[in-house]
């Protein structure tokens, strides 16, 4: 089991959390201006990385928040957590 670092409760087990997806997804900027290719992409097409990664998780047995977090999908190693749309200070994952 993982011990996910909430950036606003600390250290909780995997279980307490929810996954929430891949976070360097883009929504498109003008969605009026995207044909339906770019939105079956953005919706269901997804990359399985191995390595450094950035996640959405939402603390759903806690303060009910959502964060960011860097972890590496082969090794589980965690790499980071910011709050959503806060810079990271080194950016672990590209």
């Amino acid at each position: 089991m993982l011990l996910i670092p909430c950036p606003y409760c600390g250290p909780r087990a995997e279980d307490e959390f929810s996954h929430g997806g891949n976070a360097t997804t883009v929504r498109p900027s003008d969605p009026g201006a995207v044909d339906d290719a770019a939105w079956t992409a953005y919706l269901y097409l997804r990359a399985n990385p191995a390595g450094p990664h950035r996640e959405y998780w939402y603390h759903r047995y806690g303060c009910r928040r959502w964060f960011v977090l860097g972890r590496d999908t082969l090794s589980h190693q965690i790499l980071g957590v910011s709050p959503p749309g806060v810079p990271w200070p080194e950016d672990p994952v590209s």
